[in-house]
């Protein structure tokens, strides 16, 4: 592992977030990048704000979708991890200034009630280990200009990770078939578009089972308490300042995040 390299893109992602413009693609700048390397550059990144003071609460998950996959020629989703500071309200908002050209997507989020050690766990694992569910939006966002990215770009920028909102009321997993919960979201109160937990893999808790067995390849549990993102149900939608979402889950609830200038 070239590890000058991996601080190099490292301090080329944080000008992009002290500078509030999105940089040019890593992938531009070496196109020899791989994805194990991405992942360091994420890892680096996440022990610098973990040593400013950030903490951990989870994880999310990317790329769930196959049409997601085809689009960047890849055959297997990505995650990212979620910090403290990622976090809003339910009905809260975020100042335009927070983000660079941000995107919201509608999901399903499992809070865990014990850990999880991969590799080999199956989704009933993740069931079983799950203490119950929410509806989530997640605010994806990157520090690329114009979302230039191939699939190295958004694992090494945290998988375009920005912040969550969570919200509903929880819902024991085994109280719901998470496969056919329909979701609906809007945007300024129309509807933008409409997806089912089977949109993630065939069922969200495949995703978070991926995840794990993914993790193990870096010697990291899921712990209990964490917070997991199980991936979009349907197109990300963009957003502007002044708009507010809201995503309707079956069985679920409903979560909703607003924009300030």
């Amino acid at each position: 592992m070239d590890l000058a390299k991996i601080t190099r893109f490292c301090d080329h992602l944080a000008e992009a977030e002290r500078s509030g413009r999105g940089v040019e693609p890593l992938t531009s700048l070496d196109p020899q990048l791989t994805v194990e390397e991405a992942y360091h550059v994420q890892l680096k990144t996440m022990e610098r704000k973990v040593n400013a003071g950030a903490r951990i609460v989870g994880k999310k998950i990317g790329l769930t979708s196959r049409a997601m996959q085809t689009l960047l020629g890849v055959d297997q989703p990505d995650y990212g991890q979620l910090l403290d500071s990622m976090v809003v309200e339910q009905n809260g908002e975020i100042a335009f200034t927070q983000v660079l050209q941000p995107k919201v997507e509608a999901e399903i989020a499992f809070v865990l009630k014990h850990d999880l050690h991969g590799p080999q766990v199956t989704a009933h694992d993740v069931l079983m280990a799950t203490d119950y569910v929410l509806p989530a939006l997640e605010i994806v966002d990157s520090r690329i200009a114009n979302w230039q990215i191939k699939l190295q770009d958004t694992i090494a920028d945290n998988a375009s990770s920005g912040f969550y909102v969570l919200g509903g009321r929880p819902v024991q997993p085994d109280q719901i078939d998470l496969s056919l919960a329909g979701m609906a979201l809007y945007k300024n109160g129309e509807l933008m578009n409409t997806g089912v937990g089977a949109a993630a893999l065939g069922h969200p808790a495949n995703c978070v089972a991926w995840l794990v067995n993914k993790l193990s390849e870096f010697d990291m549990p899921l712990r209990a308490g964490e917070v997991i993102l199980s991936g979009a149900l349907s197109a990300a939608v963009d957003a502007k300042p002044g708009d507010a979402f809201q995503a309707r889950v079956a069985h679920l609830g409903e979560v909703g995040v607003r924009f300030t200038t």
